[in-house]
């Protein structure tokens, strides 16, 4: 798992849980205080934060385990997969693009980090030089051809400026 990711959602829940048992406790203390707790807003939103709050802690943890998981010995050496940077031809806008396969909280299209669960990055997944991945957009279907590849294996660390 990238390090700054990692990092991320270390956070991300450190923060979801001091808001769950410190914050939220006094929050919810203080609205019981203020009586009739069938029409009090505070109390109520208080309780409904919390749900979000344990919802998105199980999410994360769940991602933290997923990611943890990644096996990078699986990544294939000659194939697109995970950390690969791949140089396309886009044959409908009739271009070269490069784009860098990596986790969806990575992702930045702008930067050429596409997620390996979006549409191009699932499309990619597994393509050979000069293999040809069809993509469906909204805006119709995509041809791109696979010009040129680097995988996780060939570079140990691909800056976001060498994309």
């Amino acid at each position: 798992m990238p390090e700054q990711v990692k990092k991320r959602l270390e956070e991300e829940i450190r923060l979801l849980e001091h808001e769950l048992t410190t914050e939220l406790p006094a929050e919810i203390k203080k609205a019981v205080a203020l009586g009739d707790l069938s029409e009090n807003a505070e109390y109520h939103m208080a309780k409904q934060r919390q749900v979000f709050v344990n919802a998105r802690l199980g999410q994360l943890k769940k991602r933290m385990g997923e990611l943890a998981m990644v096996n990078l010995v699986n990544i294939p050496h000659d194939k697109v997969g995970f950390g690969a940077t791949v140089v396309v031809f886009d044959s409908s806008k009739n271009e070269e693009l490069t784009y860098k396969l990596v986790t969806s909280e990575e992702s930045d299209v702008a930067q050429g980090l596409i997620s390996t669960t979006s549409p191009i990055g699932r499309a990619l997944l597994g393509k050979k030089l000069g293999e040809i991945a069809l993509v469906v957009t909204p805006n119709g279907k995509r041809e791109l051809e696979v010009l040129k590849l680097t995988t996780i294996h060939d570079v140990k660390e691909v800056s976001p400026e060498a994309v």
